[in-house]
């Protein structure tokens, strides 16, 4: 990920072409994605002492001796017993790996093929920051990064003694071997060189490497596309398509979808996928709604690996839909409608420019301060999350905040759509799928996009141009009060800050918000948009299972589930493990004296001291909510300072205990799990949860453990989830449903954050029509 230029801009390009660049072959240095060396890249990283070491494997073995590079020396001078770099240090650990970075630890691992065949089969799923341990960040916090934090670090006898430098950056690459069909991961180091030079004799070096048995990593945009191609060859689906009285393959689409899990036959010793089959209408228009006519009756199995189709049945012909005249989603005539024409332009003034500050991947926005991250699989990362109390200084609120999986299961029984329960994070990558803004951006106002770049599966670089979206909105009222008897009132707007991307996985958009507020909260918000995904009917036919959408047309039940993964850090300096997690139900009191106007009910808290004890569900009819709490720190009357997750709306799976999609994901059976933090547990459903044959892997194992967390450094796991009952009004696009919850301040503060927000300024014209104008000055514009 990168802000490669100053990527602030006024408004949207929605015009712009130039969406994805991508590098040449990795030994070649290319120079259109490197540009000039800049500050905003990393080249510190963990300490491998920290970390497990990795069992050598089959792959290992493969490896053969390579150059390393040696940092460059770096002369110190000491002040105050403080060793100072006279060389500044160029990034911050947790900035995302540069291009050439990532290009860099490809050429590494491939490398290390001690054959051109064995070089030649491998494939790049991610290649990924490994993210320092927290005493890294802190130290660079602290003394080698704006707005220098020394108070991060424990206080020593004799002061600190801090290094020249940081440690090496660090990459992790999934890396899948097409000859072998085996998954293995790489650890390698890099240094600062890499920051600026990528290619040639620049490796850097390979730490570890371990084949992972039994696992099939995430599908790539590459697959999919040759599996499209492989199946529209196949010279029965061919027949099959003719007996439907479609002849020309351009017409039609394959979604190439993973398998799952259902039986041993999905058993991950094979690379599987289960396509599902469009056919649009037109073939000279690019915009053609294809997902308007699913087909259906035909089975096709496709061996991934050496991408051929390996089973192949047209079980039952079903005609295909008639054309919706409603099918399309394009701008008036182009879909044989008319757009309305009463919408007047809508503007955005910032005359004097946004109020947040951007330095690299760092953010200041009012009181608040984080960094932004982006990974393949999870997007959008935010770190470092902490707001600047007056003289209680800077106060740590989370250490990590991403949504790290999302599961989609289909409630109809029936052929194809009773597998359909993908696992968009974990099988595909949110990250992967992002847009380019530029294509299409919802954002108004001062705008600063940042870059995401990875890997392709040939290990070429590729870049999402305006990847992340950072701007201020308007969010209508913070707080007002009239004073009834002398008529004077106070009241304040409210702003927040909002980081974002969007992706899509097949038919469905997502997009991922987290707003910052004035009044000390922080809103997790999911935007579902696109396209539906359809059934087709027989004549006469209706379906239970969903809702008729148009002649021959169905959209099954569905479930969209999220989970957040929050490692919190309420008033906690790194290190420091005085976290705690209490569950608040209301309650009504019994009548009898204490309730003899039978109108009492009061909030009772309950300390959850184990994981098991802390596996809960939502319930809104006794308010349950939860806090997370500093054991150490005390607000103006003596409560503990904390921040509350509020949940919004929410559910839970509509499937029997034995459905197949449970076994993969048991984390879905309950709305929040809380652990203590462990490096190496990042995702509830285990790395792998594509073809994943084992039964209950990821979260609801590592909880089995019970540890304690009645004083640990504190992660939530918080599940939330939407059920789908599709509308007509959902067609052909559905409008942005919304689904999020809240971490708002509960006794952090001493009074409310947000009183010293200055009036805005209320410069009204008043029409003789009763109309508000404010005047527009001269500034920045934005137009939708």
């Amino acid at each position: 990920m990168a802000t490669a230029q100053e990527k602030t801009t006024p408004c949207c390009a929605p015009k712009a072409t130039a969406t994805v660049t991508k590098s040449l072959p990795p030994r070649t240095p290319p120079t259109a994605l490197l540009g000039k060396p800049s500050g905003d890249w990393a080249v510190a990283g963990s300490d491998p002492s920290e970390d497990p070491p990795l069992k050598r494997s089959s792959v290992a073995t493969m490896i053969r001796s390579f150059d390393t590079i040696t940092d460059p020396p770096t002369s110190t001078a000491s002040t105050k017993g403080i060793s100072i770099m006279v060389r500044a240090q160029t990034s911050h650990p947790l900035d995302p790996l540069s291009a050439a970075e990532i290009s860099v630890a490809v050429a590494t691992v491939r490398a290390a093929g001690a054959t051109p065949e064995v070089r030649d089969s491998m494939r790049f799923i991610e290649v990924t920051l490994l993210e320092p341990v927290k005493s890294v960040v802190a130290l660079a916090d602290a003394y080698f990064f704006p707005p220098f934090q020394p108070s991060l670090l424990p206080k020593t006898k004799g002061g600190p003694v801090i290094p020249s430098k940081l440690p090496p950056r660090q990459a992790r690459l999934v890396v899948y071997n097409k000859r072998s069909n085996e998954t293995s991961i790489w650890i390698v180091e890099l240094s600062e060189v890499h920051a600026a030079t990528r290619g040639g004799h620049h490796r850097g070096k390979a730490i570890s490497s371990k084949v992972v048995p039994d696992v099939q990593p995430p599908m790539d945009a590459v697959e999919y596309a040759e599996c499209e191609a492989v199946v529209k060859d196949f010279p029965p689906f061919r027949e099959a398509m003719k007996r439907r009285g479609i002849e020309d393959m351009d017409l039609v689409m394959v979604d190439a979808w993973c398998a799952g899990y259902h039986s041993d036959a999905d058993a991950p010793s094979r690379r599987l996928a289960k396509p599902l089959i469009f056919c649009r209408t037109e073939s000279d228009c690019p915009m053609e709604n294809g997902y308007a006519r699913p087909v259906e009756g035909i089975h096709v199995l496709v061996d991934m690996q050496n991408m051929v189709v390996i089973e192949f049945e047209d079980r039952k012909l079903i005609p295909l839909p008639p054309a919706d005249p409603l099918r399309n989603y394009t701008p008036g005539e182009t879909r044989g409608g008319v757009d309305r024409s009463d919408v007047k332009p809508l503007q955005i003034i910032q005359p004097e420019g946004p109020s947040f500050r951007v330095n690299g991947h760092f953010v200041q926005w009012q009181k608040w301060n984080f960094r932004i991250g982006f990974t393949p699989r999870e997007g959008l990362v935010i770190y470092s999350v902490a707001y600047i109390d007056g003289s209680r200084g800077r106060r740590p609120v989370a250490h990590r905040l991403s949504f790290v999986e999302m599961v989609v299961p289909y409630g109809d029984p029936n052929e194809p759509h009773y597998r359909k329960n993908a696992f968009d994070a974990g099988e595909d990558g949110l990250g992967k799928n992002a847009h380019s803004l530029k294509k299409g951006c919802d954002c108004l106002g001062y705008i600063k996009y940042f870059d995401a770049h990875f890997t392709n599966f040939t290990g070429g670089v590729e870049t999402i141009e305006n990847c992340v979206c950072l701007h201020e909105e308007d969010h209508g009222i913070l707080w007002k009060h009239q004073d009834w008897r002398s008529g004077l009132a106070e009241v304040r707007r409210s702003r927040r800050l909002t980081v974002s991307f969007i992706c899509t996985v097949a038919n469905y958009e997502y997009g991922f918000f987290w707003h910052f507020y004035q009044d000390g909260k922080i809103e997790a918000e999911v935007k579902l948009t696109g396209i539906l995904s359809l059934g087709a009917l027989q004549p006469g036919e209706t379906r239970k299972y969903g809702t008729t959408i148009a002649p021959g047309l169905y959209a099954p039940v569905h479930q969209h589930f999220f989970v957040a993964r929050m490692d919190m850090a309420v008033d906690c300096k790194p290190g420091e493990t005085f976290n705690q997690v209490v569950e608040v139900n209301v309650k009504v009191e019994e009548p009898g004296k204490n309730n003899v106007h039978n109108n009492a009910f009061y909030a009772e808290e309950e300390l959850l001291r184990s994981e098991l004890q802390a596996i809960r569900d939502c319930n809104p009819l006794s308010a349950r909510h939860w806090i997370v709490r500093n054991t150490r720190n005390v607000n103006r009357t003596g409560q503990l300072t904390g921040f509350k997750i509020v949940p919004g709306s929410n559910c839970l799976p509509l499937a029997g205990s034995e459905a197949k999609f449970l076994r993969r994901a048991p984390f879905l059976k309950h709305n929040l799990w809380v652990t203590p933090y462990a490096r190496d547990e990042m995702y509830p459903g285990g790395e792998f949860p594509n073809q994943n044959p084992r039964v209950g892997e990821g979260l609801a194992t590592w909880v089995k453990q019970n540890r304690s967390l009645e004083e640990a450094d504190i992660v939530l796991w918080y599940v939330f989830g939407i059920t789908h009952i599709p509308r007509l009004e959902d067609w052909p696009v559905m409008p942005v449903d919304r689904i999020g919850f809240t971490l708002m301040p509960h006794g952090f503060f001493n009074c409310s954050p947000a009183v010293d927000v200055p009036p805005s300024t209320c410069d009204v014209e008043i029409k003789e029509n009763g109309i508000a104008v404010k005047p527009i000055q001269n500034g920045l514009l934005a137009k939708l």
